[in-house]
């Protein structure tokens, strides 16, 4: 045996392939790890960006709130104005309203006014009526026996157009009065006179004042049918009728009677004019 049989040789020992392959694999998976490590890396190097990312979603979220908010608003507005012109209106009408009323009132009181005025006419009308009945009596009683032939026994017949006078206001007996009316259904008394000779062709005013000075004036004891009678003065006479014969006349009276047939001594007349 050599002396230096026993002596470790210095000389590096052969690796094995199996030993490399080893080294090759451990140095693999280092190396992924190493790559796995970086990837990881990587990914939390991005976070920040991820997060970045979200800011516009949260201000897209944030736009589309506040225009909720202003459609809202803006909704408000326009019911409190639709609320203040429904206030508006009410008001006006409220007022129009009163407005109306005080017309109405004012209206009713004139109505009213002219109703007692005209009560107050017919009452002094009847008065006069009343007055002039009691101081005409005495004279209709007289010319009633007189040569000449009184209105309350007046036997003559009527002819010609006296006669159509007559007729037709004896026809209308029974008719209504209402003021202002000219027939045919219903009369004034001024009315039915004018009627009456509009019958014959003749014209009279429409006015009993105005009849009341149509035609010559005769004394109420020398009567003919046809004659036109009139109550008041000439010329401001308040009633008017016609004389029919046999102390009798027709006139549209009032409303409470109508047009009616009566004896002179029923409303003895004031004076009298003849046309014909």
């Amino acid at each position: 045996m050599s002396h230096t049989a026993h002596i470790r040789s210095h000389r590096k020992p052969r690796r094995s392939a199996s030993t490399i392959a080893m080294r090759a694999g451990v140095a693999g998976g280092v190396l992924s790890t190493l790559a796995v490590a970086g990837a990881s890396g990587s990914a939390n190097a991005a976070e920040p960006v991820t997060q970045t990312l979200e800011l516009p979603t949260l201000t897209a979220d944030l736009a589309a709130q506040v225009a909720q908010s202003a459609d809202v608003t803006q909704q408000a507005a326009a019911s409190y104005q639709l609320q203040a012109e429904r206030d508006a209106a009410a008001a006006k009408a409220a007022k129009q309203a009163k407005t109306d009323l005080a017309e109405a009132k004012k209206k009713a009181a004139e109505e009213k006014k002219k109703a007692e005025e005209a009560a107050r006419k017919e009452a002094a009308e009847r008065a006069s009526r009343t007055a002039e009945r009691a101081t005409l009596s005495a004279s209709a009683d007289t010319g009633s026996s007189s040569d000449t032939g009184g209105t309350s026994t007046g036997t003559s017949t009527a002819t010609g157009s006296a006669a159509a006078i007559v007729s037709f206001v004896q026809a209308q007996v029974g008719k209504a009065y209402v003021s202002g009316a000219t027939g045919p259904s219903a009369y004034d008394c001024s009315g039915l006179v004018q009627a009456a000779f509009n019958q014959v062709g003749i014209s009279l005013p429409r006015v009993s004042q105005a009849q009341s000075t149509a035609g010559t004036q005769v004394g109420l004891d020398n009567l003919q049918p046809g004659d036109i009678l009139y109550w008041g003065a000439a010329g401001s006479a308040y009633h008017v009728g016609v004389y029919v014969g046999d102390g009798m006349f027709v006139g549209a009276q009032n409303s409470s009677t109508g047009v009616v047939e009566k004896p002179l001594s029923y409303d003895p007349p004031s004076g009298a004019v003849r046309v014909l």
